[in-house]
């Protein structure tokens, strides 16, 4: 069988490449306006929407992860108000459509259909009917919650209540120690990825990352090598991680994409 091909439009520093990989994509191409030389695959430094109208056809699926800083709630920030980011959603969305290829296009919550923060903006044409995912569905211990548009069908795990633990009950070493080592019905490599993510998890705890919930357990401060290695992209840096999608999700997401594509 020939490998799929897998545009990474927006690649960042690979999280999201890195889940599609471990899902079975092995043909993957990232694109990114900036730099990224720890990229994990075939890495092109351009502008997004220029390389996907001119080469969007030669790939068999694409996935776009359009800046996200326009379209968050981060925005209401008294030292963030008034600052211009691009707001590229719509666009993007409009080419992938045009291709007719599967596709998935990623952004914060912030970026959903009927939220207050668009309407209030008059960007209601940039609101994605989109799942979620949350870290606390695989028993990572974050949130880190992002939509997932697609042309095509997909499921979400269920969603736990998210739960405030007492550290100094040790509660939450606890619940973090009885995570899921493995993704259920899948062997290595995930097994091995899996329990990066618990180690990672229950070391920022035993190292009081300071954080009072399992679900915020790993942070961007002090603790966010804690949190490249809990998320299983340890090759990153700060600025890298900040923007990360956990390659749980798109794991995930990746292998129902690929059932889809046949």
């Amino acid at each position: 069988m020939t490998a799929k091909k897998l545009l990474d439009l927006f690649a960042g520093g690979g999280g999201a490449a890195w889940g599609y990989h471990l899902a079975g994509f092995q043909d993957i191409t990232g694109v990114d306006i900036k730099p990224q030389p720890r990229y994990p695959f075939r890495f092109v430094q351009a502008d997004a929407l220029e390389y996907l109208a001119e080469h969007g056809h030669e790939y068999d699926a694409i996935h776009a992860s359009p800046p996200c800083q326009g379209y968050s709630i981060m925005n209401n920030l008294p030292w963030l108000k008034g600052r211009e980011y691009p707001l590229l959603i719509l666009p993007v969305l409009e080419m992938l459509e045009s291709l007719g290829k599967p596709y998935v296009l990623e952004n914060v919550m912030g970026a959903r259909h009927g939220a207050k923060g668009l309407s209030k903006r008059g960007l209601e044409a940039h609101g994605l009917q989109a799942g979620w995912l949350c870290g606390t569905m695989f028993g990572l211990p974050f949130y880190r919650h992002r939509l997932f548009a697609a042309n095509w069908l997909w499921l979400a795990p269920g969603h736990a209540k998210h739960t405030v633990y007492d550290p100094a009950k040790m509660t939450v070493h606890r619940a973090i120690k009885e995570m899921p080592l493995v993704v259920p019905g899948h062997d290595n490599p995930v097994n091995t990825a899996w329990r990066q993510y618990h180690d990672g998890a229950l070391a920022a705890w035993q190292q009081g990352n300071g954080a009072q919930a399992v679900g915020v357990g790993i942070g961007h401060a002090a603790g966010w090598r804690l949190a490249a290695e809990a998320m299983g992209i340890d090759w990153m840096n700060r600025a890298e991680l900040t923007q990360a999608i956990p390659p749980a999700f798109t794991f995930h997401i990746g292998e129902q994409m690929l059932k889809v594509m046949g």
